[in-house]
């Protein structure tokens, strides 16, 4: 086997990343998504590409938030390992997959090659999750009328419901958070992220019951993809009322509202009740993502 070469890319060469055929189809899941050419690498046999890998952040970003395209050609796993190992980005690995691939052995060998790769270049499986799409097809969910709903503009109050809503939390993201710097710092990631994305402030919601408790929180925004739901949450005394429905609901119609011609969602495989939510309201699973952390270092 030939020597590997690998090389970042540039605007007079990123032509080369499109030459690797994909089986998963990657292009598909990033029709909205800008990559710049400078955060592209790609890793050749012979002058062909054999792993490719694509690192995203926002527009304002100066290093890459996560790498979220990743793939290599047959039996290249650990050139692609190699190709994740040598980047000067350690970040989250993103691998978004046709809904279903686990049923179709062509695409799971492809994905299996990814997992592989990226197992070998020193990534853990973080969690897997369900990726949504509504559109007006879809029709819009029933509100139930059940919630009033408020901006709030003092940071302080939604910092202190993320932190109740994270005492509780099935997300894994979250989990993470928490497990590495308390329920703080998992309510301040939340913010963070809602601040990052280019929506208004004042798009923030809280919800409240009509005897004046606070029920949870829906946070409406435009990621640098476009509309999406950027949070959900009930707290912790008002679960088991099926709230989560009523914040979606709100939270859908909110960007509608707003000119929105699709909203994408996701939400974690292993959250049931959430999974359950974005059936009742319509939305259906368009793909599955794959997120691979970098290992600790100890």
């Amino acid at each position: 086997m030939t020597d590997l070469v690998i090389r970042a890319l540039d605007e007079s060469d990123a032509h080369l990343f499109d030459t690797l055929q994909d089986p998963l189809d990657a292009r598909a899941a990033h029709r909205l998504t800008r990559h710049r050419a400078d955060w592209k690498r790609v890793a050749l046999r012979d002058g062909e590409v054999v792993a490719r890998a694509a690192w995203w952040g926002g527009p304002d970003d100066t290093e890459p938030v996560n790498v979220n395209w990743f793939d290599v050609a047959e039996g290249e796993e650990d050139a692609g390992a190699e190709l994740l190992r040598s980047a000067p980005w350690q970040v989250e690995l993103e691998l978004n997959l046709p809904a279903g691939w686990r049923e179709d052995t062509r695409l799971q060998a492809a994905a299996e090659a990814r997992f592989t790769a990226a197992r070998a270049a020193g990534y853990e499986l973080l969690v897997e999750r369900f990726l949504y799409r509504w559109t007006p097809d879809c029709g819009l969910p029933e509100r139930p009328g059940r919630l009033v709903f408020r901006a709030e503009p003092d940071d302080a109050v939604f910092f202190d419901a993320l932190r109740r809503i994270h005492s509780v939390t099935l997300d894994a993201h979250s989990l993470k958070a928490i497990e590495e710097g308390g329920l703080d710092r998992a309510a301040q990631e939340e913010l963070d992220f809602f601040r990052w994305c280019p929506s208004p402030r004042e798009w923030w919601q809280t919800a409240y019951t009509t005897a004046g408790e606070l029920a949870g929180i829906h946070i409406p925004v435009h990621n640098p993809g476009g509309p999406c739901v950027g949070f959900i949450g009930v707290v912790p005394e008002q679960r088991g009322r099926g709230y989560a429905y009523d914040l979606l609901a709100e939270c859908t119609h909110f960007l509608v509202e707003r000119d929105a011609e699709s909203v994408s969602a996701a939400t974690d495989r292993g959250n049931f009740p959430m999974a359950a939510n974005f059936t009742k309201a319509g939305y259906p699973v368009v793909r599955e993502r794959i997120n691979f952390a970098p290992a600790r270092r100890e």
